[in-house]
């Protein structure tokens, strides 16, 4: 095993068996002169498709309406620094509002429109929000804020009746704009140090807290996953973006990612299967980044494929969270024309840190190699110290696109970064002997059974093999003997029969007997976050309610 197959070195260091990225040496190159540094070339090309409303931006004209939305900011009184938030699901609109606010040196922060208004207004105060940009459907959770909003979309009368009677100061989008084609947009001088965004996370900590990104890691991160596209001389790609802008993945690694090298984003604005494939075959998506619970309703949705059109597809990609073997396999079989990738990344990494490359025939469940410019280690559990090749341990990364820390929040910074610089991830994994990173699970959530680790992940993607299973996640049952067991709730198909001893006896044929299952339960519906990870916490609840 050498160092230039495996990148693994001497210090324990596993490096990026790619070039580095080569990033702009102009300390004031921020991120919007740098998605359209080579629009001149593409200007008339599609760059946003909304397939909710059928609208089309070229990127000439995105170019420009980014540039109308900071000058209208700019005369609704928005300074550099000032935190400008976007509640609102995806739509063409999405990207000019992000891109709008930071091209004047603002700062944007994103949030689910599924919030309550009093997660809202926790993360409105914690990031002192100056403005907010929002639609009519979620303006109910805005009004009692207080603060001047922009309404995207096109209201009725009744819909904003409740902020003309509170004295909110409420400027439609369409009228930002207007005001911003009037009058030449300012001139700011942003670092590549500044901050561009905070993006709010549970993190390696489990509270929700902002990761301070700046436009140097932005700037990073975008070059980062289209690396291999450079590499390979492609062009003119369509990617679908349904997953949400909100979250880094679709934010980041979709959106901006995709528009600086000159491919077409089709925004989706709520998930819907069939629709997806709809717009699959309208559009002729080349490119369908996801999350694995998409990507199992592919594997078990093979009928309803057969009738559509998904031949333009290309690669389809998952991340946010692991998925087995057997649902990438059976998705591929469906979809011959698409490779089934994965990737692996978090918000403190600006959405990249591995990705699946073809040409280097990554094995079969990893999560890919490190992108160019990235560094990591496996610590291990007890002593910290790095750990060699296929030993498992929790993943550390370094790079130009790792967050500068947590805003006003240095313990939560402290407790993430070591001394040496290295962002501890939380997650348990390890690199093969060619530098494909495995990952095993959420060390906080590892089963400690008899002594032993049992990784929910790992009973999760098993279960998923069966014929019968949708969905399935493995949550730790207290034990008096054993101190934590392995239950499981289980998503049956409509067809299904199964009981719970089947399942249990299918698990327990193939595994160790300390990770069998020691109860299982039905639901219709696993509780998972929007980027598609369990929410294990309230399944945890349910148990301890009833203990």
């Amino acid at each position: 095993m050498t160092e230039e197959k495996c990148g693994y070195g001497k210090d324990g260091i596993f490096k990026s068996l790619y070039p580095p990225l080569v990033l702009p040496k102009d300390d004031y190159a921020s991120l919007v002169p740098f998605l359209f540094r080579n629009s001149a070339a593409y200007a008339h090309k599609t760059a946003l498709i909304d397939a909710d409303s059928g609208e089309k931006l070229s990127f000439k004209d995105f170019q420009e309406k980014v540039n109308w939305v900071g000058s209208g900011l700019y005369q609704l009184g928005i300074r550099k620094e000032d935190v400008v938030l976007i509640f609102a699901p995806n739509s063409i609109n999405f990207p000019l509002c992000f891109l709008g606010i930071i091209s004047i040196g603002a700062v944007a922060t994103t949030v689910n429109p599924l919030y309550t208004t009093m997660e809202l207004t926790k993360q409105v105060q914690d990031s002192k929000t100056k403005l907010i940009f929002t639609v009519p459907e979620v303006w109910h959770k805005v009004q009692d804020l207080g603060l001047p909003t922009v309404i995207i979309g096109s209201p009725n009368d009744g819909d904003l009746s409740g902020g003309s009677k509170s004295g909110i100061p409420i400027t439609l989008f369409s009228e930002l704009l207007n005001r911003g084609a009037q009058k030449i947009p300012p001139v700011v001088r942003i670092r590549q140090g500044d901050t561009a965004a905070l993006l709010y996370s549970s993190g390696t900590t489990g509270i929700n807290k902002g990761v301070v990104l700046t436009h140097r890691n932005f700037v990073a991160s975008a070059l980062m996953v289209s690396y291999n596209q450079e590499a390979r001389g492609e062009r003119d790609l369509i990617w679908l973006c349904l997953v949400p802008m909100f979250h880094v993945y679709g934010l980041a690694v979709v959106t901006l990612g995709q528009i600086q090298r000159g491919n077409a984003v089709v925004s989706m604005g709520k998930f819907d299967f069939v629709r997806m494939l709809e717009v699959i075959q309208e559009y002729k998506v080349t490119h369908l980044p996801i999350v694995p619970p998409i990507v199992m309703a592919l594997a078990k949705s093979k009928e309803i494929l057969a009738q559509y059109d998904l031949s333009s597809l290309k690669e389809i990609i998952s991340a946010a969270a692991p998925i087995g073997r057997d649902i990438i396999e059976e998705t591929a079989a469906h979809i011959p024309t698409a490779e089934i990738l994965q990737g692996y990344g978090l918000t403190e990494a600006c959405g990249a840190a591995t990705m699946v490359v073809r040409e280097r025939n990554s094995h079969f469940g990893s999560v890919g190699t490190l992108l160019p410019s990235i560094e990591a280690k496996i610590g291990s559990l007890k002593t910290g110290k790095p750990l060699s090749p296929n030993q498992k341990g929790e993943i550390c990364i370094r790079g130009p696109n790792i967050m500068t820390g947590y805003f006003n929040n240095p313990n939560a910074t402290k407790d993430t970064f070591d001394k040496d610089g290295w962002l501890h991830t939380g997650d348990l994994g390890y690199f093969d002997e060619n530098n494909n990173l495995f990952i095993v699970d959420r060390i906080k959530e590892l089963i400690k059974c008899k002594g032993f680790q049992v990784a929910p992940a790992e009973l999760e993607a098993l279960l998923l093999t069966h014929s019968e299973i949708v969905d399935a996640a493995v949550i730790p049952r207290p034990d008096p003997r054993a101190g934590e067991v392995p239950v499981a709730y289980i998503v049956l198909s409509s067809r299904s029969s199964l009981k719970k001893q089947d399942v249990m006896e299918f698990v327990s044929k193939q595994v160790a007997p300390f990770k069998r299952l020691h109860n299982v339960t039905f639901l219709k519906m696993i509780p998972r976050s929007t980027s598609g990870k369990i929410l294990r916490r309230e399944l945890v609840k349910n148990i301890k309610s009833k203990l």
